[in-house]
């Protein structure tokens, strides 16, 4: 049943990311797209992978640091160095570095902290 509703969760947010990323501008494109990102990855590994861990902290933090990585890869230029130039993948990877993307992608991991600890009590 869990992995039914992660299924379903990572299916309206992916449709809500692509018609952010076609239609949208704005702090709706420039945060909220990055905090639904984070809770996209979210799901979409629950989905995948229902069970917790044993501690409720660790997936969402290692999403955190995935997502951060992925931004410092931004700062040094990594489509550019790798010589990327495929459009959709500049766009899924990103090309610029923002600070303002790493506090939207630690506002996107509160929910993920939220569920995971609500799941675990549940659980005990």
């Amino acid at each position: 049943m869990r992995r039914a509703v992660f299924g379903i969760a990572s299916v309206l947010l992916l449709l809500i990311e692509v018609l952010i990323g076609m239609y949208a501008t704005g702090w709706v494109r420039n945060y909220l797209g990055d905090v639904l990102v984070v809770i996209l990855l979210y799901t979409l590994w629950r989905t995948v992978k229902p069970d917790l861990t044993k501690c409720w902290y660790v997936l969402p933090t290692a999403i955190l640091i995935f997502t951060f990585g992925v931004e410092f890869l931004q700062l040094w230029g990594f489509c550019d160095r790798l010589g990327i130039t495929n459009r959709l993948l500049r766009i899924i990877i990103g090309t610029g570095f923002s600070v303002e993307d790493l506090i939207s992608y630690a506002i996107g991991c509160i929910p993920c902290y939220v569920t995971e600890l609500l799941i675990s009590r549940r659980n005990l």
